[in-house]
């Protein structure tokens, strides 16, 4: 009922604009047949062929649809850039809901309605894929995949804010042109930490997000991602981008309960683990043991700012419930 509801607005005369945006590289062979599964109510097309070796850009020209336009980069700037002129270029040709897809096949084009159906009907301001709420999937998943994936989750909610979220790089999204035209696309990273780049702009600028439940396709795809090689670089982009959340969220824009506790809390810990580690280190040296006064000492402050950073931790995560939705969609 629900989806034919959202079929019905995709088709009707007042429906808004659907532009689709796909990012190409190394993937010559597998965006002919993305394209031609895009269904009738996608009403653009943009490739951006980021001066892909293999010649995506002329791959997808192939495919005859008057729908289609080819953008390329003439130097390789990253699936980031590559996404943000693709999303230039639809504000520009006057696109409302603007999804993002990429070329190797894993996402299933039958599930851009349940994508955009948040949009749709005004639940939310950008959608993205969420691989993971289907169990077979975790129980498929290796364990050390499944490891990382819920550490990775961990640390970009902490740093975005968005603590409902559970597949934070999932690359299915969709948004909407009021939402966009809020950023400022030119701070946005170009590479790999685009999404978290995106997801972290978003929080600052209480766009509204949600999870839709969409199953992935593998097949013949190949990752350009090497994470040894990122690994550090996105930890500290991660770092400076949560630390710039909780500045401009907690103290420049805002002073609530939760700036006060993160002001109390941050020195207090600090302090009690400092002095207690010296003090350790005093009785091991000295063969001493420390009195009850000095143990309080490192304890209480220890207890207290922790105690304090917990309840920090709490307003942040009630405040991300009112910009996240775990969208269940019915047939």
């Amino acid at each position: 009922m629900f989806l034919r509801y959202v079929s019905v607005m995709q088709n009707s005369p007042t429906a808004p604009k659907i532009a689709v945006i796909i990012p190409c590289y190394n993937c010559a062979k597998l965006v002919p047949g993305v394209l031609k599964t895009l269904p009738d109510s996608i009403e653009a097309i943009y490739v951006i062929d980021d001066a892909c070796p293999q010649g995506s850009g002329k791959a997808a020209a192939k495919v005859k649809d008057k729908r289609l336009k080819i953008l390329t980069h003439k130097e390789n700037q990253g699936v980031g850039a590559a996404v943000l002129t693709g999303y230039r270029q639809a504000l520009q040709d006057g696109a409302d809901i603007i999804v993002k897809m990429d070329g190797d096949g894993q996402m299933d084009p039958a599930q851009l309605t349940h994508l955009i159906a948040p949009l749709l009907t005004d639940a939310a301001d950008y959608a993205k894929g969420n691989r993971f709420i289907d169990t077979q999937a975790l129980r498929d998943m290796p364990s050390h995949r499944l490891f990382l994936n819920a550490l990775l989750s961990f640390c970009v909610k902490l740093a975005t804010g968005y603590w409902g979220m559970l597949d934070p790089v999932n690359g299915f999204t969709a948004i909407r042109r009021e939402a966009l035209e809020r950023l400022d696309m030119t701070r946005i990273a170009p590479r790999y930490f685009f999404e978290t780049s995106l997801l972290l702009a978003f929080s600052q600028a209480h766009v509204r997000v949600a999870d839709v439940p969409i199953p992935a396709r593998y097949g013949e795809e190949i990752s350009q991602l090497r994470i040894r090689r990122h690994l550090p670089d996105f930890a500290c982009r991660l770092l400076l981008g949560w630390l710039k959340r909780l500045w401009r969220q907690y103290f420049l824009y805002d002073f609530n309960m939760g700036s006060v506790y993160l002001l109390l809390g941050l020195p207090l810990l600090m302090f009690g683990i400092i002095f207690g580690i010296d003090a350790w280190v005093v009785s091991i040296q000295t063969g001493l043991p420390r009195t009850t006064g000095t143990v309080m000492l490192a304890v209480l402050p220890t207890i207290i700012g922790l105690q304090f950073l917990l309840q920090a931790i709490a307003i942040d995560m009630a405040r991300g419930e009112k910009l996240f939705t775990l969208w269940r969609s019915q047939a």
